[in-house]
């Protein structure tokens, strides 16, 4: 009797460990294809510069904070013929409907720079998607037009940013030339920094209400002319499709 209860033991323990086994190995496996999917995604990417022949660039300002500097900024660029995208806050077209109407009436572009720049790499898709409709909505209720272009808050973007953007039918808009100005850069440090990275394509990245970009921007402009190139907005710059991303954001039609 004693040899037959422990068999029944040792027959049942092994049973319990087989399955327990069958568990943990049926996780791992779980877990494991679960990392080896999300790393076969491929890591999809915003347009940081345009390939192209032609000697052209853009000019592009975030607007997140004030608005005081916006009539200088307008008219700097309409004497110079210049027409630059701007990327709005919701709550700064809120705050500042004129400078946006200003803005639209002098032919300037208004991107989408979310709702209230909050950390957009932390939301859902659907929280990435009513965010960045309700920016439209603001900004549509003004412009005469679709918003076409993107900028997330603090150049943040991950797979679920880009995907909810396309799903708007925007792009994705970086930058590869970062003047500095909302660190208090001076006109001259601005220039230095864009003569020693600019190149066919660039995407110029400055911002309204710092301490140097309006009175600084012609001395900007001109030496973006000076050195042979011509400052074009978004639309004329980018290309709407058949296109492809490079690995460092570089976009070339196919």
């Amino acid at each position: 009797m004693f040899y037959v209860f422990n068999l029944k033991k040792m027959v049942f323990n092994f049973t319990l460990l087989f399955a327990l086994a069958a568990i943990l190995i049926g996780s791992n496996y779980v877990a494991n294809y679960t990392i080896e999917a999300s790393a076969s995604e491929k890591r999809l990417l915003p347009i940081y510069s345009v390939e192209t022949p032609d000697k052209a660039v853009a000019i592009t300002f975030d607007c997140a904070w004030g608005a005081d500097d916006i009539d200088d900024i307008i008219s700097t660029l309409t004497e110079n013929d210049v027409y630059a995208t701007f990327f709005a806050v919701g709550d700064w077209v809120k705050k500042y409907p004129d400078a946006v109407q200003k803005l639209s009436e002098a032919g300037m572009e208004i991107g989408n720079h979310s709702y209230a720049h909050a950390h957009v790499n932390k939301l859902s898709f659907e929280d990435n998607v009513k965010d960045m409709q309700n920016c439209n909505a603001l900004i549509e209720e003004i412009i005469d037009g679709k918003v076409r272009f993107y900028r997330g808050p603090y150049g943040e973007y991950n797979n679920t940013v880009i995907k909810a953007v396309e799903n708007l039918n925007m792009k994705v808009i970086q930058w590869d030339i970062d003047t500095l100005d909302y660190t208090g850069k001076t006109p001259e440090e601005m220039c230095k920094r864009i003569k020693a990275k600019i190149r066919n394509g660039s995407i110029i990245l400055m911002h309204n209400d710092t301490k140097y970009t309006a009175s600084g921007l012609q001395q900007v402009i001109d030496t973006i002319k000076g050195e042979g190139y011509e400052i074009v907005p978004l639309h004329a710059l980018i290309y709407d499709d058949n296109y492809e991303i490079n690995h460092e954001g570089r976009q070339f039609k196919k």
